[in-house]
């Protein structure tokens, strides 16, 4: 399944959650990251996540779908991360 996940944390997490999600995604721009994983694959980045974040504080949004092909993605301005070129 193909992922992309946006957050809001705050300032003293950020690098923590960042440096996790950079294990397992493509990191696209400020709060955004983007992937292909397996079901298992996303168990496990909740479940670090949930590790890391304060839930009274911080936000995470997780959009799921079934490919990248399950959805248009078009960039206006710079591309500060392109994934086109990753294998």
């Amino acid at each position: 399944m193909y992922l992309i996940i946006v957050y809001d944390i705050k300032v003293e997490r950020v690098n923590k959650v960042k440096g996790f999600l950079r294990t397992h995604l493509h990191w696209i721009q400020n709060s955004v990251f983007e992937g292909e994983v397996t079901k298992s694959e996303l168990e496990k980045i909740k479940a670090g996540l949930n590790d890391i974040i304060n839930k009274n504080e911080d936000s995470v949004i997780i959009y799921t779908f079934r490919s990248q092909k399950a959805f248009k993605r078009k960039v206006l301005g710079i591309e500060k991360a392109p994934i086109d070129g990753i294998l």
